[in-house]
């Protein structure tokens, strides 16, 4: 990814995000969403920072110079424009880009977990005066956004949900029973695992609210920690603010179910459905 290249090329030479911004008439702010991927990618910009970095080499730069092209090609995503938020967009790319994605939820399902119908029902509640087409299209693309799962190429998923969000009755009991046996059903791929965590534990290490954390094949690219608002989301990667998610999260997965507590929980609520 160029911008993991160019965050490893800056570091090589001891310069910091600051110095890196003043030099290409920017903020620290814009270098650390450029080295993320969460900005576009300008040639000129791209060709400073690369002799600031002393990269003079014709064939290393020319090839770094080609990765804007394809950096600023669009992903298949932004054909949703008209329905995805600006705030989300971002994230779609930094998940289509991840090979681990772990994320904790409290209210719903997770997005990637949801069946068509589910994610139907969970939209239109924060939609409630959406058309029939608009609610069609951001289906579509929650369903899209899965597909990768099965690919052979595909990301680990690691999911823990909380058990009141699987006893909630969203859509319905028939809507309710379709999730979860196919929650059930994708919980055997060997790409997913799949945790709950059970109403008995009370309090537990993430009782701020949901999260998901995502990882890159790239190790020079740090986590990033997501956590979505109402109308926006936040997007941490510096250290100190992702350590406490990834400690949580580890103790998260200690204290929910095993991979056989999870399919005997799921059963008890379809029985119950």
């Amino acid at each position: 990814m160029l911008g993991a290249s160019l965050r490893r090329l800056r570091e090589e030479r001891g310069l910091t995000r600051e110095v890196a911004g003043f030099h290409i008439r920017a903020s620290e702010s814009k270098i650390s969403r450029m080295e993320l991927g969460r900005v576009g990618f300008k040639t000129r910009d791209v060709e400073d920072l690369l002799t600031l970095y002393g990269v003079h080499d014709d064939d290393e730069r020319r090839g770094l110079l080609e990765m804007v092209r394809e950096a600023n090609t669009p992903g298949w995503w932004h054909k949703y424009g008209e329905v995805l938020p600006n705030w989300f967009v971002t994230y779609v790319g930094l998940e289509e880009a991840s090979s681990v994605i772990r994320t904790y939820e409290v209210q719903f399902v997770p997005g990637l977990l949801q069946t068509a119908k589910y994610a139907r029902s969970v939209i239109q509640l924060g939609h409630p005066d959406a058309t029939e087409t608009t609610l069609d299209q951001r289906v579509n693309l929650r369903l899209q956004r899965q597909e990768r799962l099965t690919r052979k190429d595909g990301p680990r998923l690691w999911a823990v949900i909380d058990e009141a969000a699987l006893r909630r009755p969203i859509g319905g009991s028939a809507t309710m029973r379709e999730q979860l046996q196919h929650l059930l059903e994708v919980s055997t791929l060997p790409n997913i695992t799949l945790q709950v965590m059970p109403l008995r534990y009370g309090m537990h290490a993430a009782e701020g609210g949901a999260f998901t954390i995502l990882r890159f094949p790239d190790s020079d690219l740090s986590d990033v920690v997501y956590v979505e608002q109402l109308w926006g989301a936040l997007y941490l990667d510096k250290r100190e603010d992702i350590d406490p998610y990834l400690t949580a999260m580890e103790q998260l997965c200690v204290e929910s179910t095993t991979p056989g507590g999870t399919a005997e929980i799921l059963g008890d609520l379809l029985r119950e459905t």
